[in-house]
């Protein structure tokens, strides 16, 4: 069955992304940190063979069920949804060929054309809030997956829209001391979880939770 699902990582401490990674503070010589965070965050999947593979980071990394897990994660996802915010850094940060190589629906209150990118990745621009996004994602995926992309508000509001069907979050064990919560403005009534199924390496614990 098609399945509705979040996999972010998280900083021990409960952030998903450290201060200062967005627009507004993107050059402020105060968070000039905040790469350095999210490059730490972040090193668990790029020292992955599959993503290094995918990202034409170059040959080697590591294999194992982590691996695994990070190429099924792609394989299984058939549509992405994502918010503005993350879609301003990325469009900066990512490389000419975005790394999703699916239909991509941004939430926003901007009116923009479909943008294609090389690999199959076309972002659609959706001003009608997220159930017209999940509507065009189901159309779109078939038979594959859903996958809500980040950041945490887009991710709270499917949360609160209680359609969320699996969380798989990567715990790693860095400190940010500061930043975008994952669990925050979340409404009663509470979608319910449990555990399904956990991964480790040196680097990270991946925990898959389904919904209740």
């Amino acid at each position: 069955m098609r399945k509705i699902f979040v996999h972010v990582a998280l900083s021990l401490d409960g952030y998903i992304a450290p201060e200062g990674m967005d627009m507004a503070h993107f050059d402020d010589p105060r968070y000039k940190n905040w790469g350095a965070k999210w490059g730490a965050l972040m090193s668990w999947a790029l020292d992955q063979q599959y993503l290094r593979e995918k990202l034409k980071l170059g040959t080697g990394g590591k294999t194992g069920p982590v691996n695994d897990m990070i190429r099924h994660t792609f394989e299984r996802t058939g549509a992405h949804i994502m918010g503005k915010r993350m879609f301003d850094g990325g469009e900066r940060g990512w490389p000419e060929e975005a790394p999703f190589h699916t239909p991509v629906y941004v939430l926003t209150h901007e009116k923009r054309q479909p943008w294609a990118r090389p690999g199959g990745t076309i972002f659609y621009f959706v001003n009608e809030g997220p159930e017209r996004a999940l509507e065009l994602a189901r159309e779109a995926a078939g038979t594959r997956d859903i996958r809500i992309s980040g950041g945490a508000n887009t991710i709270q509001q499917y949360l609160n829209l209680g359609v969320v069907d699996e969380l798989k979050i990567t715990l790693v064990p860095v400190l940010f001391g500061g930043g975008i919560r994952l669990f925050e403005n979340l409404r009663e009534p509470l979608p319910q979880f449990r555990i399904d199924r956990v991964i480790e390496d040196a680097a990270a614990t991946c925990l898959r939770y389904i919904r209740q």
